[in-house]
């Protein structure tokens, strides 16, 4: 192997001063990703990575066997929709999933939408927004290069016609059907040439009509006062009242409601301030039906009276239980409560008053996932999936509580040769953290076993039992998977999640390092073979932990992560991550506890830090590319040992959702070949 040289990175004499603090930032320059300067860096920055990567003599192999791994058909988000099935498929190494639509369970499937065809490179996403009252036309998000920016169109599905209406700058929006249109939520358009990196402010509510355009949408809710704000409505069942929803964030959120019209403003409170999430399932009996953790950090379903919403009229549905109540959602007239026990799935069925109580019977231990329905259907679906085996969708009688197998993907390898179990291991503070661990049957690990360490540990996501078939590569190489369930998730209410929130993050990062330790001191692998990854907050979630304890990990994968976590507030939805983060802005002790793990901030000269691997996309409008360009300049200028620490920027994608499969699979392989490489791995075994 080649001895690398670094592109050099041009330092300015940048600083900040916060609360009397002066911090510098030698290279703010990269923030510009528009640059010419900055397009040069990325240029002589991919030259380096895949020159070194094109040296590993492995990688090739690699991702011929991903790619075979990943040539499998399979079906994914089942759901009914009046008298139609949607549901998308893919055939096994297409680019995008292929929207399809059938009429009826007996009935051939139809493609309806093949987001293959509106790009050479399959760069192009589709999903399906929201259907009218009489089912005949869906508003299509069209979504390109992974930017969270979309455009809405409406499809006659009499026809499977397009029709003319163009709507633009939507994020994070579906669309509400009532009438003649829908409800929406948009975004002002943005400066040129700033689309993906300026702060998204000012989301306001409008109407849609069919047939109109853009500029003649209807006004229906903006608050000038308060620009850091996400405005999203959705319409009751039944389609009496419009439920608005204020978020300051990604964690709580006030709820507003009125009887449905086209006016604007007239919204009345449900439930005000942010500190709680109060999520409106069904208006039944005149009643709200709402999922809330007032008073229940695991999740409870109350019936709430419009005219008298306090908390002291509310009405018990379902109790909060000693398992997490995941979700809600209806079908059938019915209540379908989603439940995890030990970060596992469990599915229970409730009549609307929360009687009842008959628990779907899921095949094994592993996670399920329920589509829903309307109150005439007497079906809905749901899928399920573990580790080793990929999702099956079966069909639901809502009736009789009958499952029936629906979809079941046939792999190109055994699923029965691999095993998982889930252990509990000591954090730093004592507490007990559950992680499940994933491996050949018979394997006998020990220091030479390769092991990766995969953690999320924020915004109450929930890491649960899911299939990749990229990680079915490490494990036919007698490598391990081992994923905690890490505070600041909520695997374990909303107790668990703001356990690793705020000035309690650090324990997200003890609760990952205890993880690692917790590998190495029971025999299953060795500081020379561990790698750590994540991606987004599980790429801020590497980039501490590999600077907090550089000797306990091999290699250090961080995705698309947020590394500045004192500039991240002022990119796109930055803002939208204060409740979880805090901001270095607002206040010294929010300030000095940021400060103490921004992972661009505590690189220090001198550590030998792991062999690292940072990736990220050029359309990444999420997290957007600065924070890991700002990384990996400061990574290698640092960097102290022989291990290499390189960056790898995609082009055409964005932060991971609507990636072409053929991205992902050279993705992929790359980062398995880094790491294995580094680890002293000189030769494949073969599966």
């Amino acid at each position: 192997m080649k001895t690398l040289t670094y592109p050099p990175t041009r330092q300015e004499p940048v600083t900040d001063t916060y609360f009397g603090t002066t911090v510098p930032d030698p290279y703010r320059w990269l923030e510009d990703d528009r640059s010419p300067e900055t397009e040069a860096w990325v240029k002589a920055q991919n030259e380096v990575t895949f020159g070194y990567l094109s040296q590993i003599p492995y990688r090739a192999d690699i991702r011929k066997r991903l790619e075979a791994l990943s040539n499998y058909a399979r079906v994914m988000n089942v759901y009914k929709e009046g008298p139609n099935i949607f549901f998308n498929k893919n055939e096994g190494l297409q680019n995008q999933s292929v929207l399809y639509i059938q009429a009826g369970l007996d009935a051939q499937p139809e493609v309806l939408i093949d987001p293959n065809q509106l790009s050479d490179k399959g760069t192009v996403s589709i999903s399906l927004a929201g259907f009218s009252e009489d089912h005949r036309y869906v508003a299509v998000l069209r979504q390109n290069a992974g930017s969270d920016w979309g455009e809405l169109s409406v499809m006659d599905l009499s026809t499977r016609q397009m029709l003319p209406d163009k709507l633009s700058w939507i994020k994070f929006s579906g669309a509400a059907w009532y009438g003649n249109g829908f409800f929406y939520s948009r975004y002002p358009e943005p400066a040129s040439g700033k689309e993906l990196s300026a702060a998204s402010e000012y989301q306001r509510v409008y109407y849609h009509k069919l047939g109109d355009a853009q500029e003649q949408d209807q006004l229906i809710f903006e608050d000038p006062s308060q620009p850091n704000r996400y405005h999203n409505v959705d319409l009751t069942e039944d389609r009496k009242y419009l439920i608005l929803y204020k978020r300051s964030g990604t964690d709580g959120f006030e709820t507003w409601f009125k009887a449905t019209d086209l006016k604007p403003g007239g919204f009345k409170p449900l439930f005000t301030g942010f500190d709680h999430k109060n999520t409106v399932i069904d208006h039944a009996g005149g009643k709200f039906i709402v999922q809330t953790d007032v008073d229940a950090p695991r999740y409870r379903v109350v019936a709430v009276d419009p005219a008298n919403p306090a908390p002291a009229a509310w009405e018990t549905v379902i109790p909060e239980k000693a398992e997490t109540l995941d979700g809600v959602t209806t079908a059938g007239g019915k209540l379908f409560a989603s439940y995890l026990k030990n970060a596992c799935s469990s599915i229970i069925q409730y009549n609307t008053d929360g009687s009842g109580g008959r628990e779907i019977q899921l095949p094994a231990l592993g996670t399920a996932a329920i589509s829903g329905g309307l109150r005439e259907d007497s079906i809905t679906f749901y899928s399920f999936s573990s580790f080793t085996f990929p999702p099956s969708v079966y069909r639901y009688n809502v009736n009789t509580g009958e499952s029936s197998l629906f979809f079941r993907p046939q792999v190109p390898f055994d699923p029965e040769a691999y095993e998982t179990r889930q252990v509990w291991y000591p954090s730093r503070d004592g507490e007990q953290v559950s992680m499940f661990i994933v491996h050949k049957k018979g394997l006998k690990p020990g220091p030479g076993t390769p092991a990766l360490l995969y953690g999320y540990g924020g915004f109450n996501v929930n890491l649960t039992p899911g299939y990749s078939s990229s990680r079915i590569f490490l494990l036919e190489q007698g490598g391990i998977y081992a994923m905690p369930n890490l505070r600041g998730g909520g695997e374990y209410g909303e107790a668990w999640h703001k356990a690793g929130m705020l000035e309690k993050k650090q324990t997200v990062f003890d609760d990952f390092i205890a993880a690692g330790e917790y590998l190495i001191r029971e025999g299953y692998t060795s500081s020379a073979k561990l790698a750590i990854a994540g991606g987004s907050n599980g790429g801020l979630l590497v980039g501490a932990c590999a600077n907090q304890r550089p000797d306990l990990f091999q290699v250090a994968l961080p995705a698309v992560g947020v590394m500045d976590m004192l500039r991240y507030h002022k990119f796109t939805v930055g803002w939208g991550w204060i409740p979880e983060y805090g901001c270095a802005d607002s206040s010294e002790a929010e300030f000095k506890y940021l400060s103490a793990y921004s992972p661009y901030h505590n690189l220090k000269p001198g550590v030998h830090y792991p062999a690292t691997f940072v990736t990220t996309a050029d359309h990444d409008d999420r997290v957007v590319p600065a924070h890991s360009f700002k990384y990996a300049a400061r990574i290698q200028e640092v960097q102290s040992g022989p291990r290499p620490v390189l960056i790898r920027i995609e082009t055409d994608a964005g932060h991971g959702a609507g990636k072409p499969i053929s991205k992902v699979l050279d993705e992929d392989a790359d980062e398995w070949a880094f790491m294995l490489w580094n680890m002293g791995i000189t030769s494949l075994a073969q599966p």
